[in-house]
């Protein structure tokens, strides 16, 4: 089991304990799982069970809660997150041919993070790039004008920069 960093886990208890005492505990969840997301990169299960505990709210709506909404991942994202535009602009200059890619070369499907913890695709609907279509948004950094080849040099330069550390 993955050993989390408690002051994390004080930082969203000190978070909650902040919010207004209005009656209406459940009307902050969204803010508290974005802050545990902040914090963790994810919503782990044992913070959501802490969220529970602190908030009163049964687990099982905070999960129903969670799953509900895209924005929130419910599992720990890859060092190098690859998120694919499926804009219009981009879906027309190849993107879907740019998924097939990522997914055949790195073994795994969108929504999905390598075995080796190294990446994660995600899907995205506009990165605001369209001159630059097709393009993949790796961490913060957009990558435009791709095609197979060029994304693949991309994947192995991460690799090998990743292999020397």
């Amino acid at each position: 089991m993955l050993v989390v960093d408690e002051n994390k886990f004080t930082e969203l208890s000190e978070f909650i304990k902040q919010l207004p005492e209005d009656g209406r505990i459940e009307s902050h969840l969204i803010a508290v799982l974005h802050k545990t997301q902040a914090l963790f990169g994810y919503l782990p299960e044992d913070a959501m069970n802490r969220v529970s505990e602190q908030m009163e709210i049964p687990t099982a709506h905070i999960w129903g809660v969670a799953t509900f909404y895209h924005y929130f991942n419910l599992s720990r994202p890859g060092k190098y997150v690859i998120s694919v535009c499926l804009g219009t602009a981009c879906y027309v200059k190849g993107a879907a041919q740019i998924m097939q890619t990522l997914e055949q070369n790195l073994g795994i499907k969108m929504g999905q993070t390598t075995d080796d913890g190294l990446f994660s695709i995600q899907q995205a609907r506009c990165l605001g790039a369209c001159g630059l279509a097709p393009v993949v948004m790796i961490n913060e950094k957009i990558h435009g004008k791709l095609n197979s080849k060029k994304l693949l040099a991309i994947i192995k330069d991460i690799q090998k920069a990743e292999a020397k550390k």
